[in-house]
């Protein structure tokens, strides 16, 4: 990527953060924090309304959130620049309970690339179906990768089908690492999408501990799809936003809280 590539990308994820922590943004007020023109500001914001990060608005954008939307699967880039912070602590939580020597599936998500992108270079292996996952561990050497395939779902960059659920049902793994779409206590573990649910569920049967990682945005989300109960879980990593009620909840349910 060429330097004004790098340039562009990285304010288009500050412009996202902003869009997030104000609610809004305007386009002339954004031009001279990063001394652009307002036509440059104005592509950045068609190119992330575009991709569900936010909806355009006159002279500027809103959080997508502000808009009462109903809980629909989020484009790529707006999962990719929602929550960042939250989901790097809770990657660098999980990575450390990773001992050197085991055997470990990250299921698809931004937040376990995050993971991934933790773990160190040490002697492990890893199972996972998502290529984001496979890009942040293909430079560590001692990294041991299973990558499981099958057909691309370009929508969150992961692989699913018949053969993904073959081949992890002849594996067998010390943990898995479950990226969730959204957390309710009465329905579970959910999922926007049927195949994910399928090949979760086995996953799930292949581990023999299952740790939820997501950021607290996703508690009482509801998405169509249901993989497992949240009794199910052994251990749920969040941030420190999560509400207490939830928190007090899964201890009940015999589901360790660790709060990133």
């Amino acid at each position: 990527m060429t330097s004004t590539g790098r340039d562009t990308s990285q304010r288009r994820l500050q412009i996202s953060e902003l869009v997030r922590q104000h609610g809004s943004v305007q386009v002339a007020e954004l031009a001279r924090r990063f001394g652009v023109s307002m036509q440059t500001v104005r592509k950045d914001l068609r190119y992330l309304s575009e991709r569900g990060v936010m909806s355009r608005a006159y002279g500027g954008a809103i959080d997508n959130g502000a808009l009462g939307a109903p809980a629909v699967e989020p484009h790529y880039e707006a999962k990719r620049t929602s929550h960042l912070e939250q989901k790097r602590r809770i990657g660098a939580r999980a990575a450390a309970l990773v001992e050197p020597g085991a055997t470990i599936a990250i299921d698809s998500g931004t937040t376990a690339i995050q993971l991934a992108e933790a773990l160190p270079n040490v002697e492990l292996t890893v199972v996972t179906n998502d290529f984001g996952v496979l890009g942040a561990l293909v430079s560590k050497s001692n990294i041991e990768i299973v990558m499981l395939g099958g057909q691309l779902r370009r929508k969150n960059m992961a692989f699913y089908g018949g053969l993904t659920v073959e081949a992890i049902e002849a594996l067998h793994v010390d943990a898995l690492f479950l990226g969730v779409d959204g957390f309710d206590l009465e329905r579970g573990i959910p999922t926007h999408y049927e195949p994910e649910a399928q090949l979760n569920r086995k996953m799930v049967e292949a581990a023999r501990k299952v740790v939820a990682i997501t950021d607290s945005s996703k508690f009482g989300r509801i998405c169509l799809h249901r993989i497992i109960p949240v009794s199910e879980l052994d251990m749920l990593i969040t941030d420190t936003d999560a509400p207490a009620d939830i928190v007090q909840a899964c201890e009940q349910l015999g589901v360790e809280p660790l709060l990133a």
